[in-house]
């Protein structure tokens, strides 16, 4: 996906195409772009949202943590959408955590600028709702999956939604990272990358992964990754391929 030099050069976050172009030529003085790193916090949980970011290629992780520190990743939000959905119920600060979990490119608002494009039904308001509403499935769909299905189907599902989101064959993702991503130990995360490799699934050398045969990760997958994926298909008309 290409990345635009200016925001008023073309949208390049699937929620800003589906706005008019009148529509999103007047917000797009709010917009700036900006890169996203590996592991930095976007916002964190109970304090102020000062932005909002439509990610380009970057893709985030919202996490929950227990008192004892670990983490458990209940949503993802990539290119279909919008970080900081929580200022559209009124809310000002964040009620979870969210972290860059692959580098890249995204656009952001001030918040104060995005509760103003909201504040009345606007265009960029009901895209948002609309956004909100598949996310709030996103995440119920975890709930049940990190219940119901095994390490290798979830692991599976990850890394298809991650390389709809990036579109790339090939992105940095840690063993650590995805152990915390998924709620496992990291022993467990290095068993399955290698079964996945000597499938001939993907390659993994030193935090890199590599897409070498998705049609059979879509088959290792479990049902999850179809299901949100339609959801975006139905209410978004987001295509992944």
């Amino acid at each position: 996906m290409s990345v635009p030099k200016s925001p008023e050069e073309a949208p390049a976050n699937h929620l800003l195409r589906l706005l008019p172009p009148e529509e999103y030529q007047r917000i797009a003085p709010s917009l700036q772009v900006v890169r996203a790193e590996f592991k930095q916090v976007i916002f964190e949980r109970h304090q102020a949202i000062e932005w909002v970011y439509l990610p380009i290629d970057s893709v985030f992780s919202v996490l929950t943590y227990m008192h004892n520190g670990d983490a458990v990743e209940v949503g993802t939000i990539g290119n279909e959408g919008l970080s900081g959905i929580d200022l559209l119920i009124g809310a000002d600060h964040a009620s979870e955590t969210t972290i860059c979990q692959v580098a890249g490119q995204s656009l952001r608002m001030r918040a104060a600028d995005f509760r103003q494009h909201v504040a009345t039904d606007t265009p960029l308001r009901r895209v948002a709702m609309q956004f909100l509403q598949v996310y709030l499935g996103q995440v119920s769909q975890s709930v049940a999956c990190n219940r119901l299905h095994t390490i290798e189907e979830r692991f599976a599902r990850w890394v298809l939604m991650t390389h709809d989101r990036v579109r790339t064959d090939r992105f940095h993702l840690t063993q650590e990272f995805l152990a915390d991503m998924l709620g496992v130990h990291r022993p467990s995360v290095s068993l399955v990358a290698s079964a996945f490799q000597q499938a001939g699934l993907i390659r993994y050398s030193r935090g890199n992964l590599t897409i070498v045969d998705r049609a059979g990760l879509e088959g290792m997958s479990c049902e999850c990754y179809g299901v949100v994926k339609e959801r975006f298909q139905r209410v978004l008309g987001l295509s992944r391929s």
